[in-house]
């Protein structure tokens, strides 16, 4: 059976409240074919988050709302590794204190993580700049450095796919720590492997149909509007891990640290982004209407934040995506050009290569 995982919003919500409700699911489960695997719970922000293999999502609502009326504000369906590798287990926990009443199991245990999102130049890319040996030492010494620093920072690597990592940590500054530790050991190999981080957190559903889906997104993202070996934290962050002099005086310009505002105004930018890329009509007038602003607040909003022009993000942006594109075995580039979002395979290709130092065709054939 898939496994799905709910997420309840109650205020003043305490740990006794969810136990009692978890022992009333498991003696509802069997009537609709469910099991409780597990649960978290977040007294802080008022969350609990089930974890249950299910026949289908309307199982779980009739389960539910037969045991206790605590109907989930959303479901998604999810993979028992990667929860377990952002939230290290599927299991009930050992209890923080014994309950009196028999078969009652508390605990206080909060789904929220701090995500490390960790890129670097397309691999292919570095090896047509530098050669294969050189390129095969500098990956090597990234990858190596990277996993001893999240194994010592106490961090669970989610996924790593091809040169860029997703890593999750219960701490918020062992996360940023562990930052921190890879550009210092990183430094020098940075400029060549163009190593960028970007830190930011939150809970496992959060109105996306993947876990942490919209927390890496923007994590991931922070990553393309940081500089060279900068780590761009997001305002909850930043919030959560106040500015430490001492650490960061001979690293400031290495963090950059965003506001609430800024924050909310690129997530929405990536939201729109990753909705429209595709679509070759897709231009700065329609960005301003989604956004219901003039070209002049867009510009100075994209400028403020990512340093880039509205039209220069949405390009890199599609840029980007051609990479991943052109790795598919078959791909070609007129293909590529629409599926990018780009009308014209000229246009597309004089953009590659100002970006890339090479044409797309060259590109799709180091993959083979």
């Amino acid at each position: 059976m898939p496994i799905y995982m709910d997420s309840h919003i109650v205020p003043g919500v305490e740990a006794k409240h969810a136990a009692e409700a978890h022992k009333k699911d498991l003696g509802s489960q069997n009537q609709f074919g469910c099991r409780n695997m597990t649960y978290w719970i977040d007294e802080d922000r008022g969350r609990v988050f089930c974890l249950i293999d299910a026949p289908n999502e309307e199982a779980v609502r009739e389960m539910h709302n037969h045991a206790h009326g605590l109907v989930p504000h959303e479901i998604i369906p999810v993979n028992s590794k990667v929860v377990e590798a952002f939230l290290g287990r599927i299991d009930d926990p050992e209890p923080y204190f014994d309950s009196s009443e028999p078969g009652l199991k508390i605990f206080n245990d909060p789904a929220f993580r701090v995500i490390l999102a960790i890129s670097t130049i397309d691999v292919g890319l570095l090896y047509h700049q530098l050669g294969d040996d050189r390129a095969k030492q500098l990956f090597s010494l990234y990858y190596d450095t990277v996993r001893e620093q999240i194994q010592k920072y106490e961090g669970s690597e989610v996924q790593m796919k091809g040169e860029a990592f997703v890593v999750s940590f219960a701490s918020v500054s062992m996360g940023v720590e562990c930052g921190i530790a890879i550009q210092k050991a990183l430094h020098v190999a940075a400029e060549l492997i163009d190593l960028k981080m970007g830190l930011h957190a939150g809970l496992p559903v959060d109105q996306s149909d993947t876990l942490f889906g919209k927390t890496v997104q923007l994590a991931r993202y922070l990553c393309t509007i940081g500089g060279e070996n900068q780590i761009v934290m997001s305002a909850i962050v930043s919030e959560l891990n106040k500015p430490d002099t001492q650490t960061e005086s001979a690293y400031q310009e290495r963090i950059k640290r965003l506001n609430a505002t800024e924050e909310k105004s690129l997530a929405q930018l990536v939201y729109i982004l990753d909705e429209n890329w595709q679509n070759p009509e897709f231009g700065i007038n329609d960005f301003c209407g989604q956004l219901s602003i003039s070209k002049s607040q867009l510009y100075r909003k994209c400028k403020g934040i990512t340093g880039k022009s509205p039209n220069a993000i949405l390009r890199e942006y599609r840029l980007l995506k051609s990479l991943k594109l052109l790795r598919k075995e078959g791909r070609n580039v007129s293909q590529t050009t629409f599926d990018s979002g780009f009308n014209s395979p000229s246009y597309f290709i004089k953009c590659f290569q100002q970006r890339f130092g090479l044409l797309p065709l060259s590109y799709a054939k180091l993959q083979t």
